[in-house]
């Protein structure tokens, strides 16, 4: 089913400082070698990461087209939580690669590990001929260093999109060692997906919808202590929704409503969708997180609003986390939380990345666009004062897209022992036309007493969905 593993990693190159990071100890992870026309130079995109133990794996898009998808997937494995990172670039997916692939482009890299195989796993979406074909896996036995030829998920002659995975590692868990990997079928308007792997990724079942044949897109599952598998998302009708498996995967639930979404336009024409970021505590309890503005005045600006749930079925009304005064011009985008694994309730740990405005109301000119970061030790009750990790950069600095400029339609954090590992693309100056964007990573020790409590109100947004998802030519491409 799989070929034998390939060594892809580059030189063991010693990692830069980053000149325009504000924060101490932030690091360059990665960088674009490509150089194939076709393509942007040199960008990087898109993070994701995932903790297991002392280990930490970034991956993200490399060398992004102006109209969907990237060169290659890069990836960067830290093996002393973050400290240093070593780096390289999946083989075998596109004609880029190293071996090459079949597949002309690649896009929307997740990746989880499966603590009972033992086997680290990446998650892509293989772009043929304009359009999603097929969710891959790559998979890692040696601890995210070196990594497999893709095992195909499912294929379709159609469009699919917006991949995600996550495995269930808690050993007592009855589905222990299974892997989830969720995406959506944009010909079958945005058709809620799911796949099952028992056996370490080697193998995927047959592609499941939910009871309701949902349609949404983003879904990221993650797994609760007694096997259940929640997966929040972005509904097509301004709504934050979830669905959960109680059978590891056997069957999916009917979706529920997290919440109806109040959206600012975020200026500078970015790139940017109110996809949610889900994470989970040692107890169980979901966090979902994701960009909105019912708490501003005028929908002037966005907060990071967030809701929980100890079931995936039934969600708290969103608290603004409150990381400026709501009669600040801020506006705060693209979340990615991380919440400690090995603390539950009123003492669990919790880290949220963001990228964000100091002006909301800014042009593709003026806007100044910055990386943040504040964290909670008593489960998101209060919260840190915010701490710039990067920038300002211009958005002429970063990717050009068909959907705008672009930093990632997400961003990522994870816990490694007592600090919460952020990574995110910066774009430094352009040197004529070539971009300088790359990928960084911080180390921040979550432990600090907090100072600014969370709010909620009653508000009328709650009783009313937002605008439906804006639809971007015939098809919703997000890739």
């Amino acid at each position: 089913m799989h070929a034998t593993t390939r060594v892809v990693l580059s030189s063991m190159l010693t990692v830069l400082s980053a000149t325009c990071v504000q924060a101490a100890g932030s690091k360059v992870i990665s960088g674009d070698p490509y150089a194939n026309p076709d393509a942007q130079h040199a960008t990087q995109v898109e993070p994701d990461t995932f903790a297991f133990g002392s280990t930490v794996v970034a991956v993200f898009q490399t060398g992004r087209f102006f109209d969907g998808g990237s060169t290659n997937i890069g990836f960067s494995t830290s093996q002393d939580k973050g400290k240093t990172w070593k780096r390289g670039f999946l083989p075998a997916i596109t004609v880029n690669s190293t071996p090459a692939g079949s597949y002309d482009r690649v896009s929307d890299p997740t990746v989880s590990y499966d603590a009972k195989h033992k086997v680290w796993m990446v998650s892509s979406l293989a772009i043929k001929d304009g359009s999603g074909k097929a969710v891959l896996t790559s998979r890692s036995t040696d601890g995210g260093l070196t990594w497999s030829d893709p095992v195909t998920v499912s294929t379709t002659n159609g469009f699919y999109d917006k991949n995600w995975i996550v495995c269930d590692n808690v050993e007592s868990s009855p589905h222990y060692g299974n892997c989830y990997t969720t995406w959506d079928d944009v010909t079958g308007n945005d058709l809620l997906l799911s796949s099952t792997s028992s056996d370490g990724g080697k193998t995927w079942g047959s592609k499941k919808t939910t009871a309701d044949n949902a349609h949404g897109l983003g879904g990221q599952p993650v797994t609760q202590p007694n096997g259940n598998v929640v997966v929040p998302l972005l509904g097509l009708s301004g709504q934050i929704l979830s669905y959960r498996s109680t059978n590891g995967g056997a069957t999916w639930e009917s979706t529920v409503v997290v919440a109806n979404i109040n959206d600012h336009e975020v200026a500078g024409e970015l790139r940017t969708e109110t996809l949610p970021s889900a994470e989970v505590d040692g107890a169980g309890k979901v966090y979902v997180v994701w960009q909105d503005c019912r708490f501003r005045s005028g929908c002037a600006s966005n907060d990071i609003v967030m809701s929980t749930s100890t079931d995936g079925t039934s969600w708290t009304k969103p608290v603004r986390i409150p990381i400026d005064p709501t009669s600040s011009t801020v506006d705060h985008f693209i979340p990615g939380i991380a919440v400690d694994k090995g603390s539950s309730g009123n003492t669990a740990r919790l880290g949220l990345t963001y990228y964000f405005y100091p002006n909301a109301n800014c042009t593709i000119a003026t806007c100044q666009l910055s990386v943040g970061f504040v964290s909670s030790v008593d489960g998101g009750q209060t919260w840190t004062a915010p701490v710039t990790l990067a920038g300002p950069m211009k958005l002429t600095d970063i990717a050009d897209t068909s959907q705008g400029s672009m930093v990632g339609d997400y961003i990522s954090t994870s816990f490694a022992g007592a600090k919460a590992v952020s990574v995110y693309g910066v774009g430094k100056a352009k040197s004529g036309s070539k971009f300088d964007q790359a990928m960084y990573a911080s180390r921040t020790k979550v432990s600090a007493q907090q100072k600014h409590p969370a709010r909620v109100v009653d508000d009328p947004v709650l009783s009313s969905p937002g605008p439906a998802m804006p639809r971007r030519g015939t098809l919703p491409v997000f890739q």
